[in-house]
C-alpha cells in the first residue's frame, strides 16, 4: 500500500509541482498584488485594499465597462456560431463517404496555423481595398464591407476570423459522434424513421456530454480572446474591439499598472467561473448520459 503511495506521489508530483509552481503560485500572487498600487516604474509600492475593485465598479474607468460589453457581444456570436457550425461539419465528416480521412485532415489543418500567420492572413482577406472577400463581393456586384474597420462589422468579422480554427472542437464531436452505437440506428429504421428522426432522438441526445464539454471550453476561450485584438484590430475603431484580456494586457505591460491589472484578471476569472457554474448547473436538465448518470 505504502509503496503505491510512493509511486502515485512520484509519477504525479510534476503534474502537482508544475500547478503549484506556475498556475496556484502566480494566482495568489496576483491576487496580493491586486490589493496593491503596484507599478512596475515606482520605487514603493502600497497597500490599497480593494481601491482597484471600487475604481473598476464605480464607473471612474469607462474602459472597463467598454471592454466588457465588447467581450460579452463578442462570445454571445462566437459561441453559438463556433458549436453549430462544429456540429454540422462533424455531422458532414462523419458520413461514409469517399475521402473522408481527406476532408478531416483539410478541417483540422487551420487549427495548428500559428495565430500570428492566421491573423496575417485574415487581414489580408478582409483588407477593404485589396483583400479576396470584397473582390468576390465586387465579382458578384455585391456591396463591399469595411470589415475589421468599421465600429459596426469590427465584432463580427472578428468572430469569423474565429472560425477559421474550429478544427479542433470538430474533432472532438467526430469522437462522440463515433461512440453512438449503430444499433440505435438500425432500431429507428425498423421503426420507418428517416435521416430527422435519427438525428432529433438518437444523435443529438447521445452527443449532449460532447456538445457540454465543447460548449464550456468555447466560453472560456472566447472570454480569453486576445490575438485577434492584439494582431488585427488594436482594439479599434474607437475601442469597438477592445477586449477585455486584450485591455488587462494594456493596463499592465503598456501603463505598467500591475496591481491594477491584476484586479481586472480577478473579475475574470470570476466572470468566467460565473459563467461555466451556470452550464454545469443547467446541464442536469439537457446532458443525457447513456448510463442514466447524471452531472
Amino acid at each position: 500500500m505504502r509503496k503505491g503511495l510512493f509511486y502515485g506521489l512520484l509519477f504525479t508530483s510534476p503534474a502537482i509541482l508544475g500547478f503549484l509552481i506556475f498556475t496556484l503560485g502566480p494566482m495568489i500572487a496576483s491576487l496580493v498584488l491586486s490589493l496593491t498600487d503596484y507599478n512596475v516604474f515606482r520605487e514603493h509600492t502600497a497597500f490599497v485594499g480593494f481601491d482597484n475593485y471600487s475604481k473598476l465598479f464605480s464607473g471612474e474607468d469607462e474602459l472597463f465597462y467598454k471592454s466588457l460589453g465588447v467581450t460579452f457581444y463578442f462570445v454571445l456570436l462566437r459561441v453559438p456560431a463556433v458549436i453549430f457550425i462544429s456540429f454540422v461539419i462533424a455531422l458532414l465528416l462523419n458520413l461514409n463517404v469517399r475521402g473522408r480521412a481527406l476532408f478531416r485532415t483539410i478541417i483540422y489543418l487551420p487549427s495548428i496555423v500559428p495565430a500570428v500567420a492566421s491573423a496575417m492572413i485574415w487581414m489580408w482577406l478582409l483588407n477593404p481595398d485589396l483583400g479576396l472577400a470584397n473582390s468576390l463581393l465586387r465579382w458578384l456586384h455585391l456591396p463591399a464591407g469595411s470589415w475589421l474597420y468599421s465600429e459596426g462589422s469590427v465584432i463580427p468579422s472578428v468572430v469569423l476570423t474565429t472560425l477559421w480554427g474550429i478544427g479542433g472542437t470538430v474533432i472532438i464531436f467526430l469522437a462522440g459522434l463515433s461512440g453512438i452505437p449503430k444499433q440505435y440506428y438500425e432500431a429507428i429504421e425498423v421503426d420507418g424513421g428517416g435521416w430527422y428522426s435519427k438525428l432529433r432522438h438518437i444523435t443529438i441526445p447521445m452527443v449532449t456530454p460532447t456538445i457540454f464539454f465543447n460548449t464550456i471550453m468555447t466560453i472560456i476561450g472566447s472570454f480569453q480572446v486576445f490575438n485577434e485584438a492584439y494582431i488585427l484590430t488594436q482594439g479599434g475603431p474607437n475601442n469597438k474591439s477592445l477586449f477585455f484580456v486584450f485591455y488587462l494586457w494594456r493596463t499592465g505591460f503598456r501603463d505598467t499598472e500591475m496591481g491594477y491589472a491584476s484586479a481586472l484578471a480577478w473579475v475574470l476569472f470570476i466572470i468566467i467561473l460565473f459563467f461555466t457554474l451556470i452550464v454545469f448547473k443547467t446541464s442536469k436538465s439537457w446532458v443525457h448520459y447513456e448510463g442514466g448518470e447524471r452531472t
